[in-house]
């Protein structure tokens, strides 16, 4: 015969054993404060705002500016929409609006520590002001240790349709708009030059006028630079370039986005970095470099990319017999060089050419060796 098992006999709450007032702690809260605020900061943006609903201790935690250290508003938040320069209707246009405007509200209440910053807005849009915008989370949040900044200024995200069906689209207009975005760029990037000095990260547009470049200059700590293209009609001087690369002491890696206009064919260009270790002209078109004073550089992208122009060959020939062959420049100006295209050197590769390199440079140099073809 099985017996049934033993009940239990119910005890009275009044009589259960209560824990002591300072027993009364989730054992989280035991823990130093930074460690609390360091443990919160792996939460997403929405969980945090949740965390702070648990108790009046958490509360105050996610108060801290320390836990908002990212403004992103390159996310579309509860949107999700997953594209860029997305056409939407006017009502979710003002919704992604009204998004972008009360996230800045939150970032300001919270009295924000940024070390992150990415944006795309279109800096010429004079009905929304983005750049306002911007200037105004840029004065009232804490930005001085900003370090990585992520920049495009030259459209939004989200456009209204009817902004697009109603906008004039001739060449003056244009032209204006570019303008306005420029002018309002150089009115920020002098802003975040003023209030954020100690920047090492930035990937942005870059319109390589005199202005821009003088301000860019500025940040001295940069160590990582992303220059995009912002007009593909607008041509590089080398003197310009030559002094955005002398005037950046700690510059370790350079990437450049830069698309040669037409009639600049033949000019080569001249780079001088005492500091620049990575340099990456893949995604340029027509960047020849005639001289490379590059004596810390352990690696180089470069990458030739056909234009589709066609020149005859007394054309051609004229415009090539200006440039040097990127090996002899390379020997010359970058004596830790490692890797080129991807590819590892061998040791002994200023001495001697080898088959390995002959190819890479076939992929890279517009000189009359490796560059015989008349479309470029």
């Amino acid at each position: 015969m099985i017996m049934p098992p033993r009940k239990r006999p119910l005890v009275p709450v009044s009589a259960r054993r209560r824990l002591k007032p300072d027993e009364d702690y989730f054992p989280f809260n035991l823990l130093p404060v930074e460690c609390q605020l360091h443990v919160l900061s792996f939460l997403s943006e929405l969980d945090k705002c949740n965390s702070a609903l648990v108790c009046s201790s958490w509360s105050r935690l996610v108060r801290s500016g320390k836990l908002w250290r990212v403004a992103d508003y390159s996310r579309r938040g509860v949107f999700h929409l997953g594209q860029e320069g997305l056409l939407v209707s006017n009502r979710e246009f003002e919704r992604w609006k009204s998004w972008v405007h009360h996230y800045t509200h939150h970032l300001i209440s919270r009295g924000a520590s940024l070390l992150t910053l990415k944006a795309s807005f279109d800096l010429g849009d004079q009905c929304n002001k983005w750049g306002e915008l911007l200037s105004h989370l840029l004065e009232n949040v804490h930005c001085r240790d900003l370090s990585h900044l992520d920049l495009n200024w030259t459209f939004t995200l989200l456009e209204p349709l009817d902004l697009r069906v109603h906008s004039s689209s001739n060449s003056h207009q244009d032209n204006i708009t570019k303008l306005d975005q420029v002018h309002n760029f150089q009115i920020l990037l002098a802003r975040l030059a003023q209030s954020c000095p100690r920047i090492i990260k930035m990937r942005l547009h870059f319109d390589w006028s005199e202005t821009s470049v003088a301000l860019i200059t500025q940040f001295q700590h940069l160590r990582i630079l992303e220059l995009k293209y912002f007009w593909v009609f607008k041509g590089v001087s080398p003197s310009t370039l030559q002094t955005l690369t002398k005037s950046l002491p700690n510059l370790k890696s350079l990437t450049l986005h830069v698309l040669v206009p037409l009639r600049n064919l033949g000019i080569s260009y001249t780079l001088e970095s005492l500091s620049l270790e990575f340099l990456d002209v893949s995604p340029s078109r027509g960047l020849v470099f005639s001289c490379l004073k590059l004596p810390a550089l352990r690696e180089l992208r470069a990458k030739k990319i056909v234009r589709g122009i066609t020149l005859d060959r007394r054309t051609r020939l004229r415009i090539q017999s200006r440039w040097p062959c990127l090996y002899q420049v390379l020997r010359e100006g970058t004596p830790k060089l490692q890797a080129l295209n991807n590819e590892r050197l061998l040791p002994n590769w200023k001495e001697q050419s080898y088959g390995e390199l002959t190819s890479i440079l076939q992929q890279s140099c517009y000189c009359l060796q490796h560059l015989d073809s008349w479309l470029w």
